[in-house]
């Protein structure tokens, strides 16, 4: 019998799952269960054969690749050698063409499927404590990621009008649904940087259907709109945000209900282009909207006035300094993008094509996603809440432990995890409220000239002045 055909694919499986802490003993084990895998296999009629490269070994090459310091295919290649060498397999080459070649077949809706059920499941694991006033609080916010300038790649997102043709880097804007408890991402949007229906708030509309009824909706002043907060309300979800600054406020009319708190009415405005007729007929003809205003007093520096938006009507039950301790939490929504675009390196794609450049977005959010399980987990274990736990130093840990994971006898894991979660725990976030730094650089950069040109223009110019 070959070496490949040495494992079950339910132990396959199992040890996929070993490798980034989804066991049966910890509390969020259900998160990616083998069942879970097997199934999503099942619905897009995806077939495990038994070879070098099968789909788990590619699933789980593609996410180790994504939070590895060099993550590149030749040094996933060789750490895959490096593996088969310690379980005592036969050597595998280290030609990058094979693994390469099984990635493009990996199919991009098993990324997305596994990424949402991961987020979705560990969402709906958490504990009360983590939750606002007993609700489950989602947050959106979009950005943009760059990949490698290959006509494939311009060709479907191209880059920015401001930068010469063959100078620039493609680029696409991504909208990402997260959860507050935990920090997962829920689901994704993938689109154009700039043009017709390329906005943030358009991939927003096409997420609304998946959130749930009593959800609340936490987002930044752009998307703070009566269509978008229509949309949301006929999904029985609750919205805050702040006001958008074209809308004027006026707290001497509606019902008041405190200083600087009222509910007004908002008038439907003119159909949008992306709406049907019949979607417009049943948007409500009055939004009832209350806007409050609260003052962010910092010794030292300006008063800020900071005006919200919500469908949170109840004063009794939601107060002033509830909603605003609320909104504060939207920042972390810019802390978890951070995250994903600075501390997993996915601010700069490396893949050659938009089907392979989508599919790496994907296995970025589900590494994401399985990293914020296990410091749900560690949470758990500990009293704490997962955002006091730092999410570099946690993703660090796990790669430290990985190994280990992998190679502990079943009747030594359980103590090994423990002391895994233990150090991830103890990596607690430094209290610091109203931090600011400069964005700026200390290091200054190597004194090299900009680009100006097209690569094959700047070395026909290179190789004349020489």
């Amino acid at each position: 019998m070959s070496d490949c055909n040495r494992w079950s694919f339910q132990r396959k499986i199992d040890w996929f799952r070993r490798q980034f802490a989804q066991h049966a003993s910890l509390p969020f084990s259900e998160v990616l269960p083998a069942q879970v895998i097997a199934s999503a296999l099942k619905t897009l009629c995806v077939h495990c054969y038994d070879s070098l490269y099968n789909l788990v070994t590619v699933l789980w090459l593609f996410l180790s690749q994504v939070i590895h310091a060099n993550p590149t295919l030749a040094a996933t290649v060789e750490n895959f050698l490096a593996w088969r060498l310690g379980q005592g397999m036969a050597p595998c080459s280290t030609d990058t063409g094979a693994y390469a070649r099984a990635r493009q077949r990996l199919p991009e809706a098993l990324l997305a499927m596994l990424t949402r059920h991961t987020g979705v499941a560990a969402d709906r694991a958490a504990l009360d404590p983590w939750r606002w006033l007993g609700r489950t609080v989602k947050l959106f916010d979009g950005s943009t990621v760059s990949m490698p300038d290959t006509p494939k790649n311009q060709a479907a997102y191209p880059q920015s009008r401001a930068q010469a043709p063959g100078v620039g880097f493609p680029l696409a804007r991504i909208g990402v649904l997260f959860s507050l408890s935990v920090g997962t991402v829920l689901d994704l949007g993938i689109r154009r940087w700039a043009g017709k229906f390329q906005s943030e708030l358009a991939m927003l509309r096409d997420m609304i259907s998946t959130l749930d009824a009593r959800d609340v909706l936490l987002t930044d002043r752009y998307l703070c709109s009566y269509m978008e907060i229509a949309l949301v309300r006929q999904q029985g979800v609750d919205f805050v945000g702040r006001m958008h600054s074209h809308r004027k406020v006026d707290f001497r009319r509606g019902e008041q209900l405190g200083c600087y708190d009222h509910v007004v009415p908002w008038s439907k405005p003119a159909r949008p282009p992306w709406m049907s007729r019949e979607q417009y007929a049943a948007i409500p003809a009055t939004l009832s909207i209350r806007e409050f205003r609260y003052r962010i007093v910092r010794p030292g520096y300006r008063t800020r006035t900071i005006v919200v938006a919500t469908t949170l009507l109840s004063d009794e039950r939601y107060s002033v300094a509830d909603i605003a301790k609320l909104y504060r939490l939207r920042w972390d929504a810019e802390i978890n993008l951070r995250s994903l675009k600075t501390m997993m390196n996915m601010d700069v794609l490396r893949c050659q094509s938009p089907e392979m450049v989508r599919k790496e977005i994907w296995a970025h959010l589900l590494a994401y996603n399985l990293i914020r399980t296990v410091i749900a987990q560690a949470a758990a274990k500990h009293d704490k809440h997962p955002r006091q736990i730092s999410f570099t130093r946690a993703m660090r840990t796990l790669e430290a432990f990985r190994s280990p994971v992998a190679h502990t006898p079943s009747r030594q894991l359980a103590m090994l995890y423990e002391h895994m979660l233990q150090a991830i725990a103890s990596h607690e976030i430094a209290r610091r409220p109203n931090r600011l730094e400069p964005r700026q650089r200390k290091r200054r950069p190597k004194p090299y000239a900009l680009m100006t040109k097209p690569r094959l223009q700047a070395r026909k110019h290179e190789a004349k002045t020489r």
